[in-house]
């Protein structure tokens, strides 16, 4: 299957964005002079506001004003035989739908009260993925867990601290900001990495605010950590291999993701071989086209972000035997170089084609691979990792 570039031109795309955020950023001053509260959502989950300042290695950590949440890894690992590993690892934190500091069930019976209990909360589910490709083997390895606030998982508020069962996540060093990841898949592979950031975090987002949607509330905070160093051990069916390579991290904060015509998205991060790299996101309606707030971030080699417009285009497509989905599995994106004005043509590869999450527990299919990145002529120019959701299943429903 072959499509053809979205129609909708990046101009008009990035006016239009544009636009959102100067009304965004005029109505927080005029609600500040008013004094009246900042904008909140229905349900009364706080809405990310233009020009925040953060506060780290706090702000690392969680952010339960906020209805939804994510601590997001992918990276390229080699042992020392060059074998490849790909990995992705995703801590989620989502508010309960009744509103920020919910209380306990209020009863078992008409006088008697429920009592908090510390071990089990009411105001947060967690819900964490994560995965393993093995190139040599062309095999992929994936486990899900959720679990409710308490004994079982938990996300500091204080720093980056997340845990859903055995699975961990936290800084373990600042103001370095290294990182430490421990994790199982269901007893067959385990992962135990250690990262440190190559450069500086990054935030997305015209006036600190990455727009989702035309819709006030759909946008998100956006906190990356586009190249770190990663090094530890990779253990696959008991055999033991001490691997090294490089990994990307999202911090996304938001309370509302999707605007009411767009059913999934499309995400890319791409490590250039040349120390840069290029962040996506296409955001898409059922027809395939693009929403307007769909963007294209080039990140310079001292962390100058440079929005640029860009080309999608599926050259093929692989079908999922468990989901049914067909997910595009060769994609050409088309993007100025803000290095010299001209442009570029990338094709992005997935090294195995079944990189499926098939939605055991939440019944949200997606995929989510390791893939490398080719120029015009097929040499090999980065590595990338590639998101699909949508495709299987109508993120609205």
């Amino acid at each position: 299957m072959k499509t053809t570039p979205d129609p909708l031109s990046f101009a008009r795309q990035r006016r239009i964005t544009t636009l959102l955020s100067v009304a965004l950023a005029l109505g927080a001053i005029i609600i500040e002079l008013r004094g009246q509260p900042p904008l909140l959502t229905n349900d009364g989950f706080a809405v990310p506001q233009p020009n925040h300042p953060f506060n780290f290695p706090r702000d690392h950590g969680s952010h339960p004003e906020f209805k939804i949440e994510w601590w997001y890894l992918t990276g390229h690992l080699f042992d020392d035989k060059g074998h490849r590993f790909g990995f992705q690892a995703t801590f989620f934190r989502q508010a309960n739908s009744d509103g920020p500091n919910r209380s306990a069930p209020s009863a078992t019976s008409a006088n008697a009260p429920v009592t908090p209990s510390p071990a089990f909360g009411y105001d947060q589910i967690f819900l964490a993925h994560f995965a393993l490709t093995d190139v040599q083997s062309n095999h992929f390895y994936f486990q899900e867990r959720l679990n409710r606030e308490g004994w079982d998982a938990s996300a500091s508020a204080s720093t980056l601290d997340v845990r859903n069962g055995p699975w961990s996540l936290r800084l373990v060093e600042s103001p370095k900001n290294q990182l430490e990841l421990h994790g199982s898949i269901r007893g067959e592979a385990s992962l135990a990495l250690t990262f440190t950031p190559q450069k500086p975090l990054v935030r997305f987002g015209e006036n600190g605010v990455s727009r989702k949607g035309a819709e006030p509330t759909a946008a998100s905070y956006y906190l990356t950590f586009p190249r770190l160093h990663a090094e530890g051990t990779v253990s696959i069916g008991g055999n033991k291999a001490t691997v090294a390579g490089e990994a990307w991290m999202d911090h996304e904060i938001s309370s509302s993701q999707l605007g009411a015509r767009q059913i999934g998205w499309d995400w890319l991060s791409i490590q250039f071989a040349d120390q840069r790299e290029l962040m996506l996101y296409r955001l898409r309606h059922r027809d395939g086209s693009a929403d307007a707030a769909s963007i294209c971030t080039w990140i310079e080699k001292d962390s100058t972000l440079h929005p640029t417009e860009f080309g999608w285009e599926v050259l093929d497509t692989w079908q999922s035997s468990t989901s049914g989905a067909r997910y595009p599995s060769r994609v050409r994106l088309s993007t100025n170089d803000p290095a010299t004005g001209i442009k570029q043509h990338f094709t992005i590869e997935p090294l195995v084609k079944n990189q499926e999450l098939t939605g055991q527990i939440d019944n949200i299919p997606y995929w989510e691979g390791a893939c490398r990145v080719l120029d015009e002529t097929g040499k090999n120019v980065g590595a990338a990792y590639l998101e699909l959701t949508g495709y299987a299943k109508d993120l609205r429903l």
